[in-house]
This record gives structure tokens, sequence and C-alpha cells, in this order.
């Protein structure tokens, strides 16, 4: 699979841990420049507030980013430097500049990020997939494709009564594309697998719920596959396929 420079545009750390992180690690390791772009420290998303105080937060999730991103093989990333806010509030629009001036000085040829649906129906997902679009319209090369993260019909029948205690997909969402509509369904193989499990490992803060709910084999599971539908085609003087 060759998908040139990737640029990833997320809203909080661990998100394209879950979305991307196969992808990102075998364009890395083929020699894909990959740059990673996060809008927030996610410092509002304490899961226990006496082991992960609130104003630590942040720090404590960029550290976790940090190693989850070394073991991918991502060596660039950027921070938007904007405040978490809660899930049903967008975030600050400042945050459009900024990903349009990073597209512009990446120039990327594949884009990944969230639909308008923000997978999770999240407000600060949405902002910053928004945000990714513009910016794919306005500057993005020729030829570039755009592409959102979605799920296959199985996965809510599946996954949704098991995350219901963590409120992380509001109604009306995830997403889903049938398989033979997919543009990306990425498979990850063994090694693979295992690298993103080890991944997503590093956002302690983050995962414990959903180990003890998945157990250890239905986690790998969860993990196994990545799935994304064509969302734009940069033609020739900025017109859209």
């Amino acid at each position: 699979m060759e998908l040139g420079t990737v640029m990833g545009v997320w809203a909080h750390p661990d998100d394209e841990t879950y979305l991307a992180a196969g992808l990102f690690a075998h364009a890395a390791e083929h020699g894909s420049r990959v740059v990673d772009v996060t809008a927030t420290r996610g410092e509002g998303g304490s899961m226990d507030e006496e082991r992960w105080p609130p104003e630590t937060m942040g720090e404590v999730r960029e550290l976790e980013l940090v190693r989850s991103l070394a073991l991918l093989g991502v060596t660039e990333h950027y921070w938007l430097e904007l405040p978490d806010v809660d899930m049903q509030s967008p975030l600050p629009e400042v945050g459009a500049a900024r990903v349009r001036n990073l597209m512009e000085k990446i120039s990327p040829d594949t884009v990944l990020t969230f639909g308008p649906d923000g997978m999770t129906g999240h407000e600060g997902h949405k902002s910053v997939g928004r945000w990714a679009t513009e910016a794919f319209q306005e500057v993005a090369p020729t030829g570039a494709k755009l592409y959102y993260a979605t799920q296959t019909p199985e996965f809510p029948q599946e996954w949704l009564p098991k995350l219901e205690p963590f409120n992380i997909f509001l109604p009306g969402t995830p997403p889903t594309t049938p398989r033979v509509e997919l543009s990306i369904c990425f498979v990850l193989d063994e090694r693979g697998l295992e690298r993103k499990v080890n991944a997503i490992q590093q956002h302690a803060s983050q995962i414990e719920g959903l180990l003890h709910v998945f157990g250890e084999e239905g986690f790998r599971r969860f993990m196994a596959e990545e799935y994304y539908r064509l969302a734009q085609v940069k033609a020739p003087s900025g017109l859209l396929q």
C-alpha cells in the first residue's frame, strides 16, 4: 500500500493509535514520511482523578503519546496547542489556520482524519475533521487523497454493548461503511498487531477499563483492523473529485 507522505489530524492523544497505528507504522517502515498532528493534550480525559489528577493530566498524556509514537516509528509530531474541552463543545477556531499552515508546509499525499461524524460524535473530533477537510481543499497538492475514519457494519453489533459504560460513542455513531465500499481496509499482521497493542498500552491513563471489559483476546481483535473511506481527491487547479 503506497500512501506517500502521510498526515494524520486528530483531537486527542491516542486517537491516532486506535484508528491509524497500523497504517502509520507500515508507512514509516516502508520509507514514507509520517506526520501526526494532535489538537489538544487531552487534559480533560482523566478516568480516575485520584490516580490521574486533572491538573497533571495534560503532561501525563503528552508523555504517553510520545512513547506510543516512538514505538510506531513516527518521528514527526505537532501539537495545535488547544485546550481540551468536553464532548459537547467544539474546539477553538484558531486551530483551523494552524492545520492549514501545517498542511501547506507538509504537502501530504494522504490525509487521515475524522469525517463530519467525528467517529464518536464528539464535537472536538468534528472540529479537527472539518479543519483538515478545509485545509485539504485549499492547500493539498494535486493528486492528494483525503480519507475519513470509519467502521464496518459489524463493529457496532459486536462492540457497542461492551463500550456502553464508557460513553465513547454518542447516539448515531460510529459511522459505518460496507467492506466492499471501503477505500482502506488495513488488516494488521501478527507483528503489526503486537506493535499496535504495545503502542496503545502506553496510554495507560486511558485504557484500563477497556482492557478489563474486553479481555486480552477481545482487545486484540478490537485493534486488529483499520478502516477508511475516500472522501476527496485533489484534482488539478484545486478542483475536487
